[in-house]
């Protein structure tokens, strides 16, 4: 790969990271625009799947690694992880851009 390429993707990474980190900031300042429940699942899954995905881009594994050979527990513990982060992704995402949405419309 170029440098080029390098540079760009890091900065992608780091540009999702931040963004990532920040939508977890505004989630844990109490500046919440989503219902309870939701909130509530975030606030505990959102540490979690910070160091889930560290592990799995670390590893460099798959991210749904689905063998026909699982069982069904096996295939559960697989999937869950994945389905929360990807949850919690959304809902704090959701809840950064209701916030900022909500700062500018107050501007």
């Amino acid at each position: 790969m170029s440098d080029k390429s390098k540079v760009l993707i890091l900065f992608q990474r780091v540009l999702v990271w931040v963004l990532y980190f920040y939508s977890g900031f505004v989630l844990y300042s109490n500046k919440v625009l989503l219902p309870s429940m939701l909130v509530s699942f975030t606030r505990i899954i959102y540490p979690l799947s910070i160091f889930w995905l560290q592990i799995r881009i670390k590893k460099r594994t798959n991210f749904l690694h689905i063998d026909s050979k699982m069982t069904t527990s096996q295939l559960w513990f697989n999937l869950l992880p994945v389905i929360a982060s990807l949850l919690t992704v959304i809902f704090s995402l959701a809840n950064l851009f209701l916030y900022i949405l909500g700062k500018f419309i107050n501007f």
